[in-house]
C-alpha cells in the first residue's frame, strides 16, 4: 500500500491536530455554513491568491531578465516587466484557481499549523510544478536554469497560500 494510500497517513505527515470531540471527517473542518465546499473561506482564498499574485510579480521582476535571456528570441518570450494587462488578469485567476483547490487540500486535510502548512506546499509543489518544470527541461530542452526560476515562484506562491489558507482560522 502506497505511503499516502490513506487518508489518516496524510493527515499524519501534515500534523493535523484537532480537538479530541473531533470526528475525522471532511465535514467537521467546514468553518461556515451553506457554502459550495465545505472548510473553505472564499475571502482566505482571496487573500491567498492576491499575495501570491503580488509576491510572483515582485519575483518576475527580479529574474525577468535572466528568463528572457535564457529562452531563444523565437520564442515569443517578452519582459516580465511589461505584460499586457490581460495576461496579467489571466494570470490572477490561474492564481485564484490554484488558491481554491490548495483551500480544499488545507480544508479536507484540516491543516491549521504553519508547519503543516510548510508541508502540504512542498508535497504539493514538489508532485506538480517541480516535476512539470523538470519535465520541459527534460523533453523540450528547456535550459535547467529556466526551471529553477519557475520553480522557485511556484514554491513561493504555493508556501503563501497554504500558509495564508491554513492560519486564516487559527
Amino acid at each position: 500500500m502506497p505511503v499516502f494510500a490513506r487518508r489518516e497517513t496524510m493527515v499524519a505527515f501534515l500534523h493535523v491536530e484537532r480537538p479530541k470531540n473531533q470526528m475525522e471527517t471532511c465535514e467537521t473542518v467546514a468553518y461556515g455554513k451553506g457554502i459550495a465546499m465545505p472548510g473553505i473561506h472564499y475571502l482566505a482564498v482571496v487573500v491567498a491568491a492576491v499575495a501570491a499574485f503580488v509576491a510572483s510579480s515582485v519575483y518576475y521582476m527580479v529574474f525577468g531578465k535572466t528568463l528572457v535571456a535564457l529562452l531563444p528570441a523565437e520564442s515569443g518570450a517578452v519582459d516580465m516587466r511589461k505584460v499586457p494587462a490581460w495576461k496579467k488578469a489571466a494570470e490572477f485567476v490561474r492564481g485564484f484557481v490554484v488558491a481554491l483547490v490548495v483551500a480544499y487540500l488545507v480544508a479536507h486535510f484540516g491543516v491549521a499549523s504553519w508547519t503543516g502548512a510548510l508541508r502540504l506546499a512542498l508535497l504539493v509543489w514538489l508532485g506538480f510544478p517541480f516535476m512539470i518544470l523538470t519535465g520541459a527541461v527534460l523533453w523540450d530542452n528547456r535550459p535547467w536554469k529556466f526551471a529553477v526560476i519557475h520553480s522557485g515562484d511556484w514554491l513561493m506562491k504555493l508556501v503563501l497560500m497554504t500558509v495564508i489558507l491554513s492560519m486564516w482560522h487559527s
